[in-house]
């Protein structure tokens, strides 16, 4: 990415980084850094950056032209909305920024690569398959993250989706998974053991220490079920153990960031991103879930 005649237009240095608060536990610097060494790209640099969302438009409005991407996680990605000169269709169908992209002109372009991400690792999971029993989707959570789902849930061929939440589902994500074309439930959190017979897959977008194995309740034999957590830190979540034992299959969150974290590589370079050594840096990182 450094031009061949050294010229002065474009900086010698390429950084990126990722933001968010909490930041210290991110994996994304050991991906981000993999895939540069992986393809060679010694002039870019990656690291964390703690940012809360009302420091981010300071922020980002600081950063010198050497800069080309920012990876951003909670409480970030509706913010960055804020700062962007372009927004994906993408991002703007789901209502979340998790990726800014330097344009042409010096400002940024906002992306979802989360959606990507869920999507990869829900297709490597058999959640395709499991699917094609009922077309039910649970999705625990309805923030940002659970947006990114009904997006992935609905590409996959899901046609009716229910939110299990503490209290009311948020609207824009109700008003999405409609505009989307899927039926639309609510429950509550403490109502699991009702709804998991009728349904094929479930997503859990809640924080890590958010659901206990618990919440299923008599869930009874979950076989031929899916369950995507997000939580990729502490693997097995006691949710995914409990799934588990019961019979379902499950898939790591870590696998959601490892491919959302791909697109971003491919976004920020222009380069096929090298999933094989960001996977092996990956589990190195966070031991192997």
């Amino acid at each position: 990415m450094t031009p061949a005649g050294g010229g002065a237009q474009e900086p010698r240095v390429h950084r990126a980084a990722v933001l968010g608060s909490p930041i210290a536990h991110s994996l994304s610097p050991a991906l981000h850094r993999a895939a540069y060494a992986a393809l060679g790209l010694h002039d870019w640099t990656y690291t964390a950056r703690e940012v809360r969302e009302d420091e981010l438009a300071g922020f980002v409005a600081g950063l010198g032209p050497e800069w080309a991407g920012l990876s951003l996680t909670m409480p970030l990605k509706e913010a960055a909305f804020a700062v962007a000169g372009e927004v994906s269709p993408l991002a703007r169908q789901v209502g979340a920024v998790n990726t800014l992209v330097r344009s042409g002109a010096g400002g940024w372009t906002a992306h979802n690569t989360d959606v990507d991400g869920m999507t990869r690792a829900l297709q490597e999971g058999g959640a395709a398959a499991a699917l094609g029993s009922s077309g039910h989707v649970l999705v625990l959570g309805s923030g940002a993250t659970a947006r990114s789902a009904v997006a992935s849930v609905a590409g996959l061929g899901a046609s009716a989706i229910t939110f299990a939440v503490r209290s009311a589902a948020r609207p824009e994500t109700l008003a999405q998974a409609r505009e989307a074309g899927l039926a639309v439930r609510e429950c509550g959190l403490g109502e699991l053991s009702a709804v998991l017979p009728d349904v094929s897959l479930v997503v859990s977008t809640l924080p890590a220490g958010a659901a206990s194995g618990a919440v299923l309740g008599d869930a009874g034999d979950l076989s031929g079920r899916v369950l995507l957590d997000v939580v990729y830190a502490g693997w097995p979540t006691p949710l995914a153990r409990a799934f588990a034992q019961s019979g379902g299959a499950v898939v790591a969150g870590f696998e959601m960031l490892l491919h959302q974290a791909a697109r971003q590589v491919e976004l920020m370079t222009g380069q096929p991103a090298p999933v094989a050594a960001m996977r092996a840096a990956g589990l190195a990182a966070v031991g192997d879930p």
